[in-house]
């Protein structure tokens, strides 16, 4: 079949760029962006993982040094999500300031978990629950850290761009594929969402006849999409929020009467075991974090967007231009953070 825009991700120009080690440069695009990668889809970052973490003792050290003070060294998983992206870097701006040595660390979704649950990871701050994440979660749930929801609003999308009127529910698709060439353009076939789609969504709509999920790569589904907009063309698109897509389009979100596409979902930090008692200070100031709609998504687009490539200095940025925000969530500790130089 003849996709009207391509989706070949081995073309697509990241849209949003991170700081990466060497050997994460080896990763292709599809394992760096991808979104709720399963187990077969990670299997290749647990190579990575065992090198960037020094699963013999070797590599990163975690934990606080002994005794308090300057120098607590912190390793922070990250999986290059956009809402990840955001939150991980200005709490390594954060950190940095306030003392701490902050390792991150840019892996797949099952080594983050496994990371966590032996102690290589100290911090995760992009756990979706209570489903996306249910098959990590219920294996390694119990040697971990739940730290608590800073978002409790994340949820799975089928979208269009809002000038396409032909379309307002899932339920519209059916008698509408023509105008979408019967093609839903998706991410990595190994992710949650992808899962729901095939598994959920397009058999609740009968859609088995009429539309192919087009599984692709998230950079490859976003290159698709800004294509589509550019030449104002009617595409239909697997998204979740929060997203940067969402300030950077005007985006409509399929209405889904049969629930097919889950509920709500909470964003959540992540700790290894005994985080708490470790790092008594960051774990009090976690309990304070929460990142609203609106917030997330004027974050990603100073962070990833407006400092492509400089994420760290995008972060340092919106905190500058939310001097309140560090208040709420550092309490008296704020005092005497100054991110505006």
């Amino acid at each position: 079949m003849n996709h009207r825009y391509p989706v070949d991700s081995r073309t697509v120009r990241d849209t949003w760029k991170h700081t990466r080690t060497k050997e994460e440069k080896d990763v292709s695009d599809v394992k760096r962006h991808s979104k709720f990668l399963g187990v077969g889809a990670a299997a290749a970052s647990l190579m990575l993982f065992a090198g960037a973490c020094g699963g013999g003792g070797e590599g990163v050290s975690t934990g606080p040094e002994e005794g308090e003070g300057e120098g607590k060294e912190i390793t922070i998983g990250l999986i290059p999500w956009e809402e990840g992206i955001a939150v991980t870097n200005m709490w390594k701006v954060i950190l940095e300031e306030k003392g701490y040595d902050v390792t991150i660390e840019n892996v797949d979704v099952a080594p983050i978990f496994e990371g966590t649950a032996n102690g290589d990871i100290d911090l995760f701050f992009d756990l979706w629950l209570p489903a996306t994440h249910e098959e990590y979660w219920d294996k390694y749930g119990d040697q971990v850290e739940d730290l608590g929801a800073w978002n409790e609003n994340a949820s799975l999308q089928i979208t269009v761009p809002s000038y396409v009127d032909e379309v307002d529910s899932l339920e519209d698709l059916k008698d509408n594929a023509d105008l979408f060439d019967g093609e839903i353009i998706g991410i990595e076939s190994g992710a949650g969402l992808t899962k729901t789609t095939k598994e959920s969504m397009i058999p609740d709509y009968g859609l088995e006849d009429d539309f192919e999920l087009v599984e692709s790569s998230t950079p490859a589904m976003l290159e698709a999409l800004e294509t589509a907009i550019k030449d104002e063309e009617p595409i239909v698109v697997t998204l979740w929020r929060p997203h940067l897509a969402y300030a950077k389009w005007d985006l409509k979100d399929l209405e889904d009467p049969e629930g097919s596409m889950g509920e709500a979902e909470s964003i959540h930090s992540m700790g290894r075991e005994g985080f708490s008692e470790d790092f008594p200070e960051l774990a009090g100031w976690l309990e304070n974090f929460t990142v609203g709609d609106e917030q997330i998504a004027d974050m990603e687009q100073v962070i990833l967007e407006e400092h492509e490539g400089e994420e760290e200095e995008g972060a340092r940025a919106w905190l500058a231009d939310n001097p309140d925000y560090l208040e709420e969530v550092l309490g008296e500790d704020a005092e005497g953070l100054d991110f505006s130089s």
